[in-house]
């Protein structure tokens, strides 16, 4: 909803009573170091919060900011012409698992034939540097360039999300998204081991996705230039750092659909020459079916 602001952040912490003294001394304190800095991160700082035994190491919160209605955008004004972008992209499901499994020769000789254990490496690093990433930035251009509506993306995919959000829609629109921008060989990952996570069909779960936001057409190419520039300062492009024009907003039936044969746009990690590549282009480039 456009929020970059954030009163108040509540933790909720759960310690594991499988936990040895020793392992608990030594974890939590760095979990509960890690939440406290991303607060920060985020120009707030945890006020409060619960702590509690569970069979599961679990740390979550709440934040919560009190605003006036200019500082918000509703999720439910898209119209048809818009343009649809992704702020970070897909595959992290498929990255964390297939990292581990580097250790269970069983499941890693599905894939091995389709990636290396450097690419697996790299792309679960990229996977974690893009979901340590704030939305903060995309949340403040969805202002600057006229965001009419927008969502975050998380555990029930890019196409759960869409038909959450064109659902919400005062227009009659639907969602028709034509580009996939994912993690370098996850999508061939996902394919290898018999479409068990439906990453290209759009449900595979993203934790801490970035935002899919409903942009006028006329501004679609200038957020996604800004948001490259705005983190390319920040350890290069890479999985963190981008934006990606990936479908149009048309008169329909409030659903989302994703088209039979997709293009899929390989993500690839930060410092590799294909990021350095990207980072030198001072503009996006949008499929040109949908500009």
């Amino acid at each position: 909803m456009g929020i970059t602001e954030c009163d108040n952040m509540l933790m909720l912490l759960s310690v594991s009573q499988k936990m040895n003294d020793k392992d608990r001394e030594r974890v939590m304190p760095l979990m509960i170091r890690g939440f406290r800095d991303a607060a920060e991160e985020g120009g707030t700082s945890v006020t409060g919060g619960q702590t509690v035994i569970n069979p599961w190491i679990i740390v979550g919160g709440v934040g919560s900011v009190v605003c006036q209605p200019n500082e918000f955008i509703m999720p439910d004004g898209a119209v048809p012409g818009d343009v649809l972008v992704l702020t970070k992209p897909l595959g992290t499901q498929v990255a964390v698992n297939a990292h581990q499994w580097l250790d269970q020769p069983e499941r890693w000789n599905k894939i091995k034939l389709v990636v290396t254990k450097e690419e697996v490496k790299e792309a679960y690093q990229e996977a974690m540097f893009s979901m340590a990433t704030l939305n903060r930035t995309a949340a403040g251009l969805m202002h600057k360039f006229q965001a009419h509506a927008a969502t975050d993306v998380t555990g029930f995919g890019l196409l759960g999300h869409a038909n959450n959000l064109a659902a919400q829609q005062r227009n009659e629109v639907a969602f028709v998204i034509h580009n996939l921008p994912i993690l370098a060989k996850m999508a061939a990952v996902s394919k290898a081991c018999g479409n068990l996570f439906n990453l290209v069909q759009g449900t595979s779960a993203e934790t801490s996705g970035g935002l899919l936001v409903c942009l006028p057409r006329e501004q679609a190419a200038k957020f996604c230039s800004e948001m490259k520039s705005q983190s390319s300062g920040a350890g290069g492009q890479g999985a963190a750092g981008g934006a990606w024009i990936i479908g149009i907003v048309e008169k329909g039936d409030r659903r989302a659909r994703i088209i039979d044969k997709p293009r899929i746009i390989e993500v690839p990690p930060r410092g590799s020459q294909a990021a350095n590549q990207d980072n030198s282009s001072t503009s996006p480039s949008p499929s040109p079916n949908l500009l």
